[in-house]
């Protein structure tokens, strides 16, 4: 596995991330966001830079397997609905995600147990740069 990018997250991120996982049953998932939460930078929510992806951020990203970009919400699993534009933070790709930049890649394990390359391409609404610590 080639070296993971650094990421930031917010306190606040972290602290509802942290309460999420202590109620999850041991997964790959939820093993895999405790690693990222645990390498993380962390700052305060009116710290974090405007190109990073935090919890509720809406952004577009690539796969290294194709010229496809996706545009979603990375949310927490209760804000799930049947729509297509949502991810959970607890789903490989949405764990991968998380913290990153604009510009970054990362791999990580897809659910067939093969790598995929992520790239973010833009973080098109990140509500602490809309000043919106509520979500």
């Amino acid at each position: 596995m080639a070296q993971l990018p650094p990421i930031t997250i917010s306190t606040l991120d972290l602290v509802r991330l942290e309460a999420l996982l202590e109620k999850q049953p041991e997964s790959d998932a939820v093993t895999r966001l405790e690693n990222e939460l645990d390498r993380a930078h962390v700052v305060p929510p009116t710290e974090v830079p405007d190109n990073i992806v935090t919890m509720n951020s809406t952004i577009t990203f690539a796969m290294a397997t194709g010229k496809e970009t996706f545009t979603k919400t990375l949310c927490y699993p209760r804000d799930m609905d049947n729509g297509n534009d949502k991810i959970s933070v607890l789903a490989p790709i949405g764990a991968a995600l998380l913290g990153l930049s604009v510009g970054q890649s990362i791999e990580w394990p897809a659910p067939n147990g093969k790598a995929m390359q992520v790239s973010i391409t833009a973080v098109d609404y990140q509500p602490e740069r809309a000043g919106d610590y509520q979500a």
